[in-house]
């Protein structure tokens, strides 16, 4: 899964990527026009626990991909310029994460968090009116000869993108329109753009971390009325803390007070924003987050881990993580009967720990 690091010029896009991959990915020099990919290793305190319990040889944790300068947003003069490859790009992640500057500029602009939000958000809307426009054009040369008040697939299609259009032009996401079960399958193949989740990161100055101003209210708002997700650091700061050693950053966040890094909170969301959870084997050998779509079933999860468990699926041994930490252990859940068997049709949640009973 892909998720893309996108924002106007000069946002600090690629200091948040070298905080979330925290420096092990080498960047290209700004302009280079290369894109920067690194695989993210998503924080899990649950993998944390099972690991110190059994000191396994080899702890492996989910991770997801973040793309940093696959779609670039150019200047024209003193406006952001989104050119057709922005949008092709766009379409080859499955979700986006906006860098919004929240600090003044090299050239001494202010922040301006609320216009960028709705820059963004304005040209992924128009995006998808013009792809809806197009397809209505195809979808009229289908209908002609058709008796009115007949249905056929095109009649129904052209019923869905005209509901779209509407929705569009009244400034709306196609993540707010209702939609049945049988349309939304419908516009997977479409590929909208306001479709795709999104988390807002407003990039603030160091002298910001831990204070309120109208910068980070603007931003809010701007985001709430959106609806999309906000977040709030200092890229600089995460990259900083990113790239000591686990022991110094461990005293760092300590002397500051901090549970953890705000990179951790946003790569977690990045996963659940993706539709992804985990669940859980453990034991000596590995410890290990598997990942898989929300909602998916116990047969699911086994051929996760290899088709011959999903092909051979007898039981799934289950219980979640918190209900095992509070019992002290999967032993002595199983002891205590917080353990239960469960079938191929059981809906695997986020944090399980499952045993796959197979037979081939």
């Amino acid at each position: 899964m892909k998720v893309g690091i996108v924002g106007l010029p000069e946002s600090g896009k690629t200091t948040l990527f070298r905080a979330l991959t925290r420096g092990t990915v080498r960047t290209d020099d700004f302009g280079s026009g290369k894109p920067n990919v690194g695989v993210v290793s998503v924080p899990d305190p649950r993998i944390d626990y099972f690991a110190a319990e059994y000191n396994p040889k080899k702890i492996t944790y989910a991770s997801i991909e973040f793309i940093d300068g696959a779609a670039r947003i150019m200047k024209d003069e003193s406006r952001a310029k989104f050119g057709s490859d922005f949008f092709a790009d766009v379409r080859q992640v499955e979700a986006l994460v906006h860098v919004v500057r929240g600090f003044v500029s090299t050239s001494g602009d202010a922040p301006t968090p609320g216009a960028d939000v709705q820059t963004l958000n304005d040209e992924l809307l128009l995006a998808d009116l013009q792809l809806v426009e197009n397809r209505i054009e195809r979808v009229e040369k289908q209908l002609h000869g058709v008796k009115k008040g007949s249905t056929t697939p095109a009649t129904i299609e052209m019923a869905l993108l005209e509901r779209l259009k509407a929705h569009l032009e009244e400034g709306g996401s196609l993540k707010t329109i209702e939609l049945t079960s049988d349309e939304e399958k419908s516009l997977r193949s479409y590929d909208f753009l306001t479709l795709k989740p999104m988390m807002a990161v407003l990039n603030i100055a160091e002298d910001e971390i831990g204070t309120d101003s109208d910068t980070k209210q603007i931003f809010r708002k701007a985001c709430e009325e959106a609806g999309i997700p906000a977040f709030e650091l200092c890229a600089k700061v995460e990259m900083e803390v990113a790239e000591l050693s686990d022991e110094e950053e461990a005293e760092f966040l300590q002397s500051m007070g901090i549970d953890e890094p705000a990179r951790n909170v946003l790569i977690r969301a990045c996963y659940a924003a993706l539709g992804l959870i985990s669940f859980i084997t453990a034991g000596e050998p590995e410890v290990r987050a598997w990942t898989i779509k929300a909602g998916s079933k116990a047969v699911d999860a086994a051929g996760a881990i290899h088709s011959d468990l999903a092909r051979g699926f007898i039981r799934a041994e289950v219980a979640n993580f918190t209900d095992v930490q509070a019992a002290g252990g999967w032993e002595a859940a199983k002891q205590k009967g917080v353990v239960q068997l469960q079938g191929k049709e059981y809906v695997v949640q986020d944090g399980d720990v499952m045993y796959i009973r197979f037979k081939v």
